[in-house]
């Protein structure tokens, strides 16, 4: 899909000078420091894609995975390398670049990208935590109510709330005049720093993208949390001691996950961050945009028997299919 015949420019040509592209600062430090970030960033997203396209394999090829959960599972994986991979790879050739710039629409491209996928994974985690509502305390009705037909609506409707919510705020944020300067202290194109290099104000615009960022953090958030206090609720009703340190076990990864990524998004989009250090801000949105995606397999999957299972299977496939 080529994106060439997009101009976002600003329309508004009344200025002297007019910005055709970005200079992303990225982080401060000298040559040594670059290469040990750049390397650094670099094993971080390798091992991201390994560990989440090692999920994608062991879902699609082990028929013990072929359940809701799993296949939850699988698309969250995926939607974790297209999130990572929205912003470190640009990240990465920045710290390289000696001229650190970025083109206007690569920019807002790169902002629509990671808001959108940032989106859909927030209703990601929303729809796990009612499946696992769901597989504990209802566990009777789950094979009837989590159907294989339901799985693919809630995803495809988390992909698509997701990547239709932003293209009108971000193309009216795009056609704001940018006349100069155009230096963003940042290692990706995010909102505040965009929003203080516009020539002009933009109060509904900006209340208007915030409202919305924060309504999507706040009904997921709430939605998430009521489930698991209805599933821990359930929990200790398990009279085998066993079964509740294992579902304990499991809702314990799950908030980790919610709480790392939900915890650094709302410092960042729902609080004030006028009285954050600008590196503050940076290792905030590093957290949730990179760390999280490397630790997900970790704590969802890696961890579990079954998966841990299916992965040893694959590769005993492998080594089958060589040696033969």
């Amino acid at each position: 899909m080529s994106f060439s015949f997009i101009d976002l420019r600003p329309m508004n040509r009344s200025a002297t000078h007019t910005v055709t592209e970005f200079v992303l600062l990225g982080f401060p430090g000298c040559s040594e420091i670059q290469i040990s970030l750049f390397s650094l960033f670099l094993v971080i997203y390798v091992l991201t894609l390994l560990g989440n396209g090692a999920i994608i394999c062991a879902v699609r090829w082990d028929p013990r995975l072929h359940t809701p959960m799993y296949f939850l599972l699988g698309n969250f994986a995926f939607l974790e390398i297209w999130y990572v991979s929205s912003t470190v790879p640009n990240m990465l050739a920045n710290i390289l670049s000696k001229t650190k710039t970025i083109s206007f629409s690569g920019c807002f491209l790169q902002f629509y990208f990671f808001f959108s996928l940032g989106t859909t994974e927030c209703l990601f985690l929303a729809i796990m935590a009612y499946d696992r509502y769901l597989a504990i305390c209802h566990p009777l009705h789950y094979p009837t109510i989590m159907t294989g037909k339901l799985c693919g609506m809630l995803v495809s409707l988390c992909w698509l709330i997701g990547f239709l919510g932003y293209p009108i705020p971000i193309f009216f944020i795009s056609q704001l005049p940018f006349c100069g300067p155009n230096v963003i202290d940042h290692f990706l194109c995010d909102m505040d720093p965009l929003m203080a290099l516009s020539c002009a104000p933009a109060p509904i615009t900006e209340l208007i993208f915030y409202t919305q960022s924060s309504l999507v953090l706040f009904f997921t958030i709430m939605y998430i949390l009521r489930s698991y206090t209805l599933l821990l609720r359930a929990v200790f009703q398990v009279p085998s001691a066993a079964g509740r340190k294992k579902a304990f076990s499991t809702c314990g990864s799950h908030l980790a996950v919610v709480s790392l990524f939900y915890g650094t998004v709302m410092v960042m989009y729902v609080s004030p961050t006028h009285g954050i250090p600008t590196l503050m801000q940076k290792i905030l949105t590093l957290v949730y945009s990179t760390m999280t995606p490397l630790f997900n397999p970790l704590i969802y999957s890696l961890r579990n028997k079954d998966m841990k299972l299916a992965l040893r299977s694959i590769l005993l496939r492998m080594k089958i299919n060589e040696n033969s």
